[in-house]
């Protein structure tokens, strides 16, 4: 898989952070990458309930996590909520995807900030070797959080909304995932696949950038 490198440096909390077209953040100063709402195993979650969904989205998770690690030379990931989908996550195929890649990646420290889709579905296998937090975790001047709304001492950098912003003609519109940075916080887009988004309403002092999967642009 390819990596796209028109990422968008931004200042906040007097750190330089990239935002990155694949809808994750780095961190230069730690080598940390910085992932919201990965939802391993949605897909096969569905598919216990009977819906008839494409396979291959824990593959595809993996492969965008691999391209970034090896385009930044990431050394600590941090989740930022909802590792897990839900209980259906744990199914074998799912676990022995996630398993083979995490002794690919031995090296690398993992942590997940426990979201809410985490409680529901259990903590991830204890052979994946993730340092489990919760929410608010603070390191530097950041909070590390789930929740968007969640007070903080730091500047927060949270996930959950899937934050997606709408650029409207008269005659079109798209929905693009998107970061939106505001005075003191960073909702980041959902990086998971088949995960969907929510069009957000920005609040005042709020900038948006939006990515194409190719490049990221400020468009407010």
């Amino acid at each position: 898989m390819s990596v796209q490198t028109d990422a968008a440096a931004v200042r906040v909390a007097g750190e330089t952070v990239l935002l990155l077209p694949e809808k994750a953040l780095y961190w230069p100063a730690e080598k940390m990458l910085i992932v919201a709402d990965i939802h391993f195993g949605k897909a096969a979650a569905f598919r216990a309930l009977g819906v008839p969904v494409p396979r291959g989205t824990t593959t595809e998770n993996l492969l965008g996590l691999d391209a970034l690690i090896d385009a930044h030379g990431a050394r600590h990931i941090v989740f930022l909520g909802d590792f897990l989908h839900a209980r259906a996550a744990h199914a074998s195929a799912t676990q022995l995807a996630m398993l083979a890649w995490r002794e690919r990646r031995s090296e690398l420290q993992l942590t997940l900030v426990r979201g809410n889709h985490d409680r529901h579905a259990g903590d991830p296998a204890a052979s994946l070797r993730i340092d489990l937090v919760d929410e608010p975790h603070a390191l530097g001047p950041f909070a590390f959080c789930h929740h968007p709304d969640l007070p903080t001492e730091g500047y927060a950098l949270a996930g959950h909304i899937h934050p997606v912003y709408v650029l409207a003609t008269r005659f079109d519109a798209l929905r693009l995932p998107c970061f939106v940075v505001g005075r003191e916080r960073m909702i980041l887009p959902s990086f998971g696949a088949f995960t969907g988004g929510h069009a957000i309403r920005p609040e005042a002092g709020d900038s948006i950038w939006v990515t194409s999967g190719e490049a990221v642009h400020c468009v407010r």
